[in-house]
């Protein structure tokens, strides 16, 4: 959860995946084609831990509807229900 889309951001998941999940040797990451997860860093990362890169093509939502969906169901579930956040430390 942040305020901006960032590298850092995707970095620290992908770490802690890494870290609660094993690491198979056919493992594929599927994301959008968004800054954060184009950027060198990231991809660098993938690299070293043997995960291949998919992509969503641009412009296309339904190439990642499943995310999509579950992303409508956490809202529906966790923001909509909650009148108003006080704060961002209260959203988070």
């Amino acid at each position: 959860f942040s305020k901006k889309m960032a590298t850092d951001l995707v970095l620290k998941t992908l770490e802690s995946a890494v870290k609660n999940r094993t690491i198979t040797g056919d493992l594929i990451i599927y994301t959008d084609l968004g800054s954060q997860y184009t950027s060198d860093d990231y991809n660098q990362r993938l690299t070293e831990l043997h995960i291949r890169h998919s992509y969503s093509r641009k412009g296309c939502p339904y190439d990642n509807a499943p995310m999509e969906s579950f992303h409508a169901s956490l809202k529906k579930e966790c923001v909509y229900p909650v009148p108003v956040f006080e704060d961002y430390e209260t959203a988070a």
